[in-house]
């Protein structure tokens, strides 16, 4: 479940320690090992699946998967999916024959007829694409929509008031009046706010309606590279030898974007958050089908597998339409080593079983691997990013959806009001660099403030175990209420994060104090984050 409204949690243990030190290592269960991955040049790579573990030769079989030139470098890799690509693939390529074909609703981009440039191409058809593409459209612009004719795939969930601001409600299609926290008892914490689920055809048929009545044109076709032509337009290289050329290009490919953007050097390393899930038909739930579950913590094992648990935490994610009909889903918030979906799979099966919850029938898997933290784009550069390929999923919990749909507007006017000039003031322009403009909209100071408190607070939730992990958000939900509800709908400023810490600080229990001031000395994010908030 790529959930676009809050799970902002792991942003959260800026006032954790960690309760063990060392990295965590998961144990190797149906790894792919890829061979001859450098730099993104291989285009087939070996895949050896097998049970891992030490052995004979003979373990597991070979299979070959395709992985064309489309890696900057390991990191976009592991961007990408890195060892667990192949779920993340098939993910990715799920057959969802209601949602309609962009190549039936959308004009085809006009090319080598004579009718000149575009003035916006924006390269991916995910949610933040589509959005950019009808917003800059809508003001005037000659935009083409470039990328995979793939439907929405992932589950969203979003905090209901979100969507309602974004003019989107009637893409929801089911609302939970109240969302509820379990940590190690069978004491809810009340959140206090609506759930909803997204419905994904309505998602994407209202955003490629938009796309649609605005006038954006269309190419199915992958992006090779996006070089400068002398003139100074972009010129966009396909598949099949297919060139569109354009005044800028924005790419809102995904994370994965090291081909065609440069991203600053020296930041961060980029975690993964991996969550496995299922909807299913049950026999009996406990879970309240007028609450969802947004984190069960709970020993759910009761110490039967205390080792598991706590060397490896995990939280359920439960969305109960009915008595018997659910999605669940098993999370890692965050980790440096990706922790793979087999075992993600196994800890929600021994869940359930656990609690008791026998499985009727299967409506639906979900593979959902969001790529968290790593380094923003190079700001310097000519192209445009936007979404996850801008560095815009917070880094602590996995959500960029809300945040791309409630900036597009605003991004597309920057973008209209760069490319309103005469042709001869925009070749001078781009000699200069106008991007600029655009990427201090996208990354003001002030959103540089937050991003490397939250990225402190990433640094941390990687180490904690289960133990940590719970009294951290104990002493979270002793915070007034306003300031929790306020970060779980990402609705603090930089400030007001820092307040938020300092209360932390004081009502945390010692060993938790200790914690954080040995993490600000001895860890290059506290740094950061006291340059970075410095930084006038």
């Amino acid at each position: 479940m790529e959930c676009v409204g809050a799970r902002n949690f792991a942003a959260m243990a800026v006032t954790a320690f960690p309760s063990r030190s060392s990295r965590r290592r998961f144990p190797v269960v149906k790894r792919y090992s890829f061979k001859n991955l450098r730099c993104g040049l291989c285009r087939v790579v070996r895949a050896s699946v097998g049970s891992g573990g030490g052995g004979g030769g003979g373990s597991g079989s070979e299979s070959c998967v395709a992985v064309r030139e489309d890696y900057a470098d390991e990191e976009d890799f592991v961007k990408a999916g890195g060892s667990e690509i192949m779920l993340v693939q098939m993910q990715q390529n799920k057959d969802m024959d209601e949602q309609s074909k962009l190549v039936d609703k959308l004009p085809p981009i006009s090319i080598g007829d004579g009718s000149g440039a575009l003035d916006l191409v924006v390269i991916g058809c995910g949610p933040a694409g589509l959005a950019l593409a009808a917003e800059s459209a809508k003001l005037g612009l000659k935009v083409g929509l470039i990328g995979p004719d793939l439907p929405f795939t992932n589950n969203y969930g979003v905090w209901e008031d979100e969507f309602n601001d974004l003019g989107l409600q009637k893409c929801i299609e089911h609302v939970w009046r109240d969302t509820i926290v379990y940590l190690d008892d069978d004491n809810p914490i009340t959140i206090g706010r609506a759930y909803g689920r997204v419905s994904r055809r309505l998602l994407h048929e209202e955003l490629l309606r938009r796309c649609a009545e605005s006038g954006v044109s269309y190419l199915s076709s992958k992006v090779e590279s996006i070089t400068e032509a002398p003139n100074g337009l972009r010129l966009v290289a396909c598949e099949k030898n297919t060139v569109v050329s354009c005044r800028l290009a924005t790419v809102a490919s995904g994370a994965a974007s090291g081909k065609l953007l440069q991203y600053e050097l020296g930041g961060p390393r980029v975690c993964v958050q991996t969550a496995y899930g299922v909807e299913v038909e049950v026999e009996n739930s406990p879970y309240d089908p007028e609450q969802m579950v947004f984190m069960d913590y709970r020993d759910y094992t009761n110490q039967k597998v205390r080792s598991l648990e706590a060397e490896y935490p995990t939280f359920l994610y439960a969305m109960p339409m009915t008595k018997t009909r659910v999605f669940f889903e098993e999370t890692c918030l965050a980790s440096k080593d990706v922790m793979p979906f087999d075992l993600l799979k196994r800890k929600l099966m021994l869940r359930l079983d656990t609690l008791g919850i026998r499985i009727l029938k299967t409506y639906e898997e979900e593979w959902s691997y969001i790529p968290v933290g790593g380094s923003l784009p190079n700001t310097e550069q000519k192209n445009l990013a936007f979404g996850a390929a801008a560095s815009m999923v917070h880094p602590a919990t996995g959500y960029s959806v809300v945040r791309s749909l409630s900036e597009a507007p605003t991004y597309a006017s920057v973008i209209a009001d760069i490319l309103k000039h005469d042709t001869t003031s925009f070749t001078k322009h781009i000699n200069s660099n106008i991007s600029r403009q655009a990427w201090d909209t996208l990354w003001p100071q002030e959103r540089k403030r937050q991003r490397a408190f939250f990225l402190f607070g990433l640094a941390l939730i990687v180490q904690l175990d289960i133990g940590g992990i719970r009294s951290f958000f104990h002493t979270f939900f002793r915070l007034p209420k306003w300031m929790w509800q306020g970060f779980l709908g990402s609705t603090l400023t930089s400030g007001d994060l820092v307040l938020f810490a300092f209360y932390m600080f004081i009502i945390a229990p010692n060993n938790l104090r200790k914690g954080l001031i040995n993490h600000l000395v001895s860890d290059p994010t506290g740094a950061t984050m006291i340059k970075t908030y410095l930084r006038v």
